[in-house]
């Protein structure tokens, strides 16, 4: 259970710094993308009165309360108030999509994000069996599920929840992995290369071109930090790799996409996601490195992206939508071999 929800910590934003890091530039929300390539060749499909599925079944299994009009209910942790509200899943997932996402983007990237919200959502209950909160099915703790905030939903919010309401991208088995991010800094990852994630690579999460424009704010593109020989150590100590000595901080490996895979202490081997992740994931932006430099006592560390650059990319989404591209285009270029199930009306 620790382990998967550390994944979840890491993945967010990431994911969550959203709706600040991500927009400021995931987690809170390269080249462009030409008109013909925004648009991949096949599209996930979805039925609009399926027959009963294992994702639906899976929903059912659930035993979630419904309501008068027989919409599902969650109870959700509120973190403000440490109370536990009841409220229908489809007026969840309006405050998950605005706390993630910038609420006045294009209406087909706010599609994708409701589509991934959702099935992040399904998974989370089908996976987790509830939240670690008493009481709540879900919470707004981004260690533990996704961003929430009400005050930030807008019309155009309400209208993509709506319009893609019930639907759940299937890896065939059940609800997929939607990792996202902020900005790739131009390709993505793997799920082993941007998460250490310990099962193994997902054939649907891999490489691709990150598909984001030059609309992104600087800081979000790239990035630069500093840190202290001591604060590496530290940092090394905390996620169970004691070094003596940060002298030479070098990246050990990278993977497909050119992030890099680990990094090298004087001889000490650290996971590079764990790494960023215990130096804070709001300063060490991404593992999409470019540059380490040693000034005195102070390592210098420059990037390109904003979060782990696992799954979706939110400024790729922005720019395939802003291009003409649809949700469905947009999940069929980050979740290839993923397809979209109307799981509920």
């Amino acid at each position: 259970m620790w382990k998967k929800r550390a994944l979840a910590v890491i993945a967010k934003w990431t994911v969550c710094a959203l709706a600040g890091a991500c927009l400021a530039g995931c987690a809170q929300p390269p080249a462009q993308p030409s008109p013909t390539s925004a648009r991949p060749t096949q599209t996930p499909a979805a039925t609009a009165s399926p027959p009963p599925n294992a994702l639906a079944q899976a929903v059912e299994k659930l035993g979630l309360e419904k309501d008068e009009q027989g919409d599902y209910l969650v109870n959700v942790y509120l973190s403000d108030t440490g109370s536990v509200s009841q409220m229908p899943l489809e007026s969840y997932l309006c405050g998950v999509v605005a706390a993630e996402m910038q609420p006045d983007w294009p209406q087909e990237a706010l599609k994708a994000q409701a589509i991934i919200a959702r099935t992040f959502t399904v998974r989370f209950l089908v996976q987790e069996g509830g939240s670690r909160y008493e009481g709540a099915d879900v919470s707004d703790d981004t260690g533990e599920v996704q961003a929430y905030d009400a005050s930030r939903v807008s019309d155009a919010v309400r209208q993509a929840v709506q319009q893609t309401r019930g639907m759940i991208l299937s890896d065939g088995e059940g609800a997929a992995y939607t990792w996202f991010h902020a900005h790739s800094g131009g390709q993505t990852a793997g799920a082993v290369e941007g998460l250490s994630y310990e099962h193994g690579d997902l054939p649907y999460i891999v490489s691709v071109s990150g598909m984001e424009n030059d609309e992104a704010p600087q800081q979000v593109q790239q990035w630069s930090a500093a840190f202290t020989q001591q604060q590496l150590l530290d940092a090394a100590q905390q996620i169970g790799y004691p070094a003596k000595s940060a002298q030479g901080f070098s990246v050990a490996e990278t993977g497909t996409s050119g992030r890099a895979v680990s990094f090298d202490l004087d001889g000490v081997i650290v996971p590079a996601p764990a790494l960023r992740t215990a130096l804070g994931a709001d300063v060490m932006r991404s593992t999409m490195i470019d540059e380490i430099d040693a000034e005195g006592d102070k390592v210098l560390i420059s990037g390109r992206g904003y979060g782990h650059g696992v799954g979706m990319s939110q400024w790729g989404a922005y720019a395939m939508a802003a291009q003409g591209g649809s949700a469905q285009d947009i999940l069929a270029h980050f979740y290839p071999g993923t397809t979209l199930e109307k799981v509920w009306e």
